[in-house]
């Protein structure tokens, strides 16, 4: 099945796969061949990029997803990294940045707290793909 995953920065992965488990507001879904046509939003999470017999993990953060009715899915990401460029004390710096400032919620307006809080979502995923695949 074709598969393109794109972020602000450019194509991050395109390629025929086999499957492709992506984290959505609705749950973990999995994608194979000949899936029925579908738009879904992605939260923040892991991805598995299936492809002979290899997965490919990526922690994404939100977005969108089609499966399209020719086969192919397409992704549209904020932010996708794979395990293995994860900088992970970098992502855990971020995450007690945006912890603190969630501590000072009491002046926040409301778009400020579900900012820092997708924020939070997405060092955790960074986070917990970076430890789980980093070799």
């Amino acid at each position: 099945m074709p598969f393109t995953i794109v972020t602000p920065n450019g194509v991050l992965y395109q390629d025929d796969v086999e499957k492709v488990t992506i984290p959505t507001q609705a749950g973990e879904i999995t994608i194979l061949e000949a899936h029925a046509p579908m738009v879904s939003i992605i939260q923040a999470g892991e991805m598995h990029i299936h492809k002979d017999g290899n997965v490919v993990p990526l922690a994404v953060s939100t977005g969108f997803m089609e499966m399209r009715p020719t086969g192919e899915l397409f992704i549209i990401a904020d932010t996708a990294e794979r395990a293995e460029d994860i900088d992970l004390s970098r992502a855990e710096a971020a995450k007690a940045r945006a912890e603190e400032l969630l501590k000072q919620q009491d002046n926040m307006a409301d778009v400020d707290f579900a900012r820092i809080q997708a924020s939070i979502e997405k060092e955790l995923a960074r986070i917990s793909v970076g430890k789980k695949y980093r070799r």
